[in-house]
């Protein structure tokens, strides 16, 4: 009969000692996700910064591309004004 309760104590300490180890587990494994959770969150927050910021040239560069077009436009016909005189 103490063999049993032995036993039986043996057990009860055995599955509380593992409910224990399970929680700081999980209190560990919860805490590193949320460090890499953080870290994604700030990665993906610079990213869009840099994508807004190239977002910006690519809208501009069209307009960029005109204005030189109308540029060369006027030195060329300055260029050929100047060849006539």
């Amino acid at each position: 009969m103490e063999t049993v309760f032995a036993a039986l104590i043996s057990a009860g300490a055995a599955i509380v000692v593992c409910i224990l180890n399970s929680r700081a587990q999980a209190r560990e494994i919860t805490h590193q996700l949320e460090l890499q959770q953080a870290v994604t969150n700030t990665k993906i927050d610079e990213l869009t910064r840099e994508v807004r910021e190239h977002n910006g040239f690519a809208r501009r560069l069209p307009v960029l591309e005109e204005q030189m077009k109308v540029a060369n436009h006027r030195i060329d016909d300055l260029e050929k004004g100047d060849d006539r005189r």
